[in-house]
């Protein structure tokens, strides 16, 4: 079997594929193009061993599904998007994680599930509310914040009445539980059939639908309250595979969640590089995990079992936007419309900058933050598409927000002093493969997408991009010269680092690519990457004024 196309080279080893260009040949005869044909052939090369394979060939097919869905229902043009609401958005993405080819799974799904829970489907979902008795649950929230407070501004008075009352008539007090919201889905398909026998024991009682209206987010498990959009996101388990775990929510987890969201909005608030990026968390306020008795007897820790029934409440970030100014999701730069225009160039127009210039207040707003985090307190966060809201203001970027921060940042400093309630964000990472939170979180899943799509709809091309990047890493790094000494051990200018294949650790292991509590061990590294920074950096600024006697 023989593959042809055309495809422009760029930086990163990014293969532009001319989609029209792509021929499936057999001897002289050609075939038809399939994605499912595609992983069979190369399934030797791939490394798919039986227990992978079918259901990567699930997922494979679900995300063609969901991707004729959004092509099939996308109406909005590019620049008519650049200027939408913020759920609007967030509902129209194509891509959210461009880095993985089986991006869209949701195995667990039906088709009516599709319809109804799907966030390009944008259909408003109620959550469900159990009652969850205290003696078996965990809850905690940040300093200054208290359950009946977070009840008393989550649910109307009449809604929390109306929950009393079915527990009054039952025989019960409102006060030996817990109001937990989840998601319909995992409460008809999972909890009610799972956890029966603690149904049976009113362990959980089921309340019935709440009376706000939320939209799921791209994260699928996530829920924004379009009812009341200044309380809090919800975030729930949903038993669902999706590109390498199944997205449930550990209870044990959840208990140090508040106060890992404390630690690290602290820090932020109280860091003056971060201030003048105007860099902020939403932070994670408050939790709660059920804790089923039976499996956390049989299931080992970690199990999808010890993951059923948990709940956050998540800082929504629409108090903190000021008029004239608006909300996107960062993977929206790398959306393209039907006619092959991008959000981001609607943008750049709108904001009457030049591309570099509006590429540099980005880059400000984003890498700066990350890049100080990284180089002052060996704090990495997951920085993709699905994981920063953009505050816009006339189509630039003023500045972000960090979201999902408790189950993705690791402080990578053996030696820095953690309270002990968030000792679980330590992670042992070598020396080595530390730059690879910028190299491969950044640079390779996110910026040279980014820097794709600007080259292809002719708004800049990659020198441009790779250069103004490098200037705003150099800035950064004379801005900081008691840093002088970290920039030199953690060279971000070096002119090649270990390439991370992403992909790989989902043809490995599709339920469970990484083990969050030891990130380092599932790496993938195969080969090197040419540094796009490397040669605009001072160094070889220098190195060719040197050459030139005119300079």
């Amino acid at each position: 079997m023989e593959y042809r196309f055309s495809a422009r080279l760029l930086a990163l080893d990014h293969w532009d594929v001319d989609a029209d260009s792509i021929r499936r040949l057999r001897g002289p005869a050609e075939l038809p193009l399939d994605a499912l044909d595609l992983v069979l052939e190369l399934r030797l090369s791939l490394g798919l061993d039986d227990r992978v394979l079918p259901v990567y060939l699930e997922e494979i097919a679900s995300t063609l599904a969901s991707s004729a869905y959004k092509l099939a229902t996308s109406s909005l043009d590019a620049r008519t998007l650049a200027r939408a609401d913020f759920q609007t958005i967030e509902g129209a993405m194509t891509e959210g994680h461009p880095c993985f080819v089986a991006n869209n799974g949701r195995l667990g799904l039906d088709a009516q599930d599709y319809l109804a829970y799907a966030p390009e489907a944008s259909a408003p979902v109620r959550l469900i509310w159990l009652a969850v008795r205290r003696t078996r649950s965990t809850f905690s929230c940040s300093a200054g914040l208290d359950y009946d407070r977070l009840m008393g501004a989550e649910l109307a008075p009449a809604t929390r009445a109306r929950f009393a009352r079915t527990l009054t008539d039952l025989g019960l007090d409102i006060d030996d539980y817990y109001l937990v919201p989840v998601h319909p889905w995992q409460w008809w398909n999972r909890l009610s059939v799972t956890f029966a026998a603690d149904v049976a024991r009113q362990h959980l009682v089921c309340l019935g639908h709440g009376d706000d209206s939320y939209l799921p987010q791209q994260s699928i498990r996530t829920f924004f309250n379009t009812s009341e959009p200044s309380r809090h996101y919800v975030k729930t388990a949903l038993s669902v595979l999706n590109m390498g775990f199944l997205r449930g929510l550990s209870a044990a987890y959840m208990k140090a969640t508040p106060a890992i969201n404390d630690w690290v909005a602290e820090l932020v608030a109280g860091d003056d590089v971060l201030a003048r990026a105007r860099f902020t968390v939403l932070r994670e306020r408050a939790a709660v995990g059920y804790h089923p008795e039976h499996f956390e007897a049989a299931a080992a820790p970690g199990s999808p079992y010890l993951k059923m029934l948990a709940a956050l409440w998540r800082e929504s970030p629409v108090p903190s936007v000021r008029p004239g100014q608006r909300l996107a999701t960062m993977a929206s730069l790398l959306h393209v419309d039907r006619d092959g225009s991008s959000v981001v160039g609607a943008l750049i127009d709108e904001s009457g900058l030049t591309a570099e210039g509006w590429l540099r207040r980005y880059l400000d707003a984003y890498l700066v933050p990350l890049l100080h985090c990284f180089y002052a307190y060996d704090l990495v966060f997951m920085p993709h598409g699905e994981n920063v809201i953009l505050v816009l203001e006339d189509g630039a970027p003023v500045r972000v927000i960090m979201k999902d921060i408790a189950e993705e940042i690791v402080v990578m400093d053996a030696s820095r002093d953690l309270p002990a309630a968030i000792e679980r964000i330590r992670a042992d990472i070598p020396d080595g493969e530390k730059m690879l939170s910028i190299f491969t979180d950044v640079f390779d899943s996110f910026l040279r997408f980014l820097s794709a799509t600007l080259e292809a709809d002719g708004t800049m091309d990659e020198d441009a991009f790779w250069s103004t990047a490098a200037s705003c890493v150099a800035d950064y790094q004379v801005s900081a010269p008691r840093l002088a000494h970290r920039f030199e051990r953690y060279d971000i200018f070096t002119e090649r680092f270990p390439l991370s294949c992403l992909n790989r650790l989902q043809l490995r292991d599709n339920t469970q690519m990484v083990d969050l509590a030891d990130p380092s061990a599932a790496l993938q590294l195969v080969g090197t990457l040419a540094n796009p920074l490397a040669r605009f950096s001072p160094r070889a600024a220098a190195r060719r004024g040197s050459r030139d006697p005119a300079a």
